[in-house]
């Protein structure tokens, strides 16, 4: 059932419809894993096997450092990606993200570290998480759009949200694999080969992503774009050009979830030894939390379609805010049960009503010929300041000895602070909302900017 006063969309072949859906979670999921296995390593291996002769702390910002880059990367997928995908197509650039990230991952499962090849190593090691990152970067703007141009008006936030549980089942995939190889091998074996498994075993889910994206037909919207004519020239240019305030809101909105996550997450790794809390508790707890992910992103998508992007924005905007220094007062008690329940509120509940939203409503903002452009410029940008140097932010916050958690919880604040003034600043626009209040159930971006 369409919302009245929307533009009825061309009929869809529910089973396309199922099929992009599928293929999007599916890419999403196996991206994401590429993406995070190197957060994990990055945490507890990587610093010994490419930055052996430094301190461990020095050895551990190192390797934050490159995984950072990662994120430094990923705008220029976004821009890359993102102008190809408004002019030839959401499918063909989807499938090129894809191997960029499959192959950039087994890649580094191959890489001799510096014993072996000496400064090369490190310097390989950059260069290909440079692949990832621009794999990334261009992946997420297209795997939203396949899901929400193919979903219903009324129901994009719930649509949109699917491929969002990419991000936990990638997190539960990379801890899970790192969880077993760590359990399985002794310290010896592990530190030899055994880290190298889970980025190995990466392009056995690449092929299997590859042949599902293959069965799904190119975007409703794209191909009615290019039946009209009216693909941009230079998309990614121009929407910077008319659409910078939007691109700005999109930012901020996207500070919080992305900043705190990689906090709850990879910098806990680097900081559960310094308070004698297990890396295996940890990796539990939050294969755990990424498990319920895949039940709590979905239905956040689906309250956004009934309260509103904004409510639902900010709600877990002040939830992360609300609880920057519970958590680290609860991971610092040492109980797993202590722990796992600060992940779950933390990033369940209020990571995850800002992540769910985040395809719809950043999609929602920009005209569909502009769309994979300014759905992938604003969030890859956030996903270097905000994503990208959390960890390394964090471990430089707290020091050495590792003892001033505070100013790690402020920073936590500060970024939902700026969540809160983005989305205060933004536009409502899910469909039903807006009809509620009188206004015109499609948001039109060019219409106020």
């Amino acid at each position: 059932m369409s919302v009245p006063g929307t533009t009825a969309p061309p009929a869809i072949d529910p089973k396309m419809r199922r099929r992009a859906l599928v293929s999007s979670v599916l890419g999403s999921c196996i991206e994401w894993y590429d993406f995070y296995v190197y957060g994990v390593a990055a945490a507890i291996i990587l610093n010994t096997q490419f930055f052996p002769s430094v301190t461990p702390f020095t050895g551990i910002l190192l390797s934050f450092s490159t995984y950072a880059i990662g994120f430094a990367a990923r705008p220029i997928g976004g821009f890359i990606f993102a102008h190809f995908g408004d002019r030839l197509g959401r499918k063909k650039m989807l499938m090129i993200t894809l191997g960029l990230m499959g192959g950039g991952t087994f890649l580094i499962g191959c890489l001799p570290n510096f014993a072996a090849i000496g400064i090369a190593a490190p310097i390989l090691l950059v260069l290909l998480r440079i692949v990832q990152g621009i794999g990334v970067g261009g992946e997420w703007g297209g795997a939203a759009l396949m899901a929400t141009e193919y979903a219903p008006a009324e129901r994009r936030g719930f649509f949109g949200s699917w491929p969002q549980i990419g991000v936990p089942v990638g997190t539960l995939l990379a801890n899970g694999a790192f969880f077993v190889m760590a359990g399985t091998f002794d310290p010896e074996a592990f530190a030899a080969w055994g880290w190298r498994i889970p980025f190995l075993f990466s392009v056995v889910l690449v092929a299997l992503s590859f042949y599902i994206r293959s069965k799904v037909d190119e975007s409703p919207a794209f191909e009615e774009i290019k039946r009209k004519g009216d693909i941009e020239k230079l998309p990614v240019v121009k929407v910077i050009q008319t659409k910078p305030v939007t691109i700005l809101k999109v930012i901020m909105m996207r500070f919080a979830e992305n900043a705190n996550y990689y906090i709850y997450t990879t910098f806990l790794l680097a900081y559960a030894p310094a308070i004698l809390l297990g890396n295996n508790t940890v990796l539990l707890a939050t294969m755990i939390m990424a498990g319920l992910g895949v039940f709590s992103i979905p239905l956040w998508g689906w309250v956004s379609d009934r309260w509103g992007r904004r409510y639902t924005v900010l709600a877990g905007a002040l939830t992360m805010m609300l609880m920057a220094f519970p958590f680290f007062w609860a991971v610092q008690t040492g109980e797993f049960l202590m722990v796992l329940l600060v992940l779950i509120l933390t990033c369940n509940v209020g990571r995850d009503l800002c992540y769910s939203v985040e395809p719809a409503y950043f999609t929602e903002l920009f005209e569909p010929k502009l769309r994979y452009s300014g759905a992938s410029v604003g969030p890859q940008v956030a996903a270097v300041f905000a994503g990208g140097f959390a960890p390394l932010i964090a471990t430089a916050l707290i020091g050495p000895d590792f003892d001033r958690y505070w100013l790690v919880a402020l920073y936590m604040v500060f970024t939902s602070l700026i969540t809160v003034v983005g989305v205060l600043w933004a536009p409502e626009t899910a469909p039903r909302v807006r009809m509620r209040r009188g206004l015109t159930p499609e948001y039109d971006a060019t219409a106020t900017r």
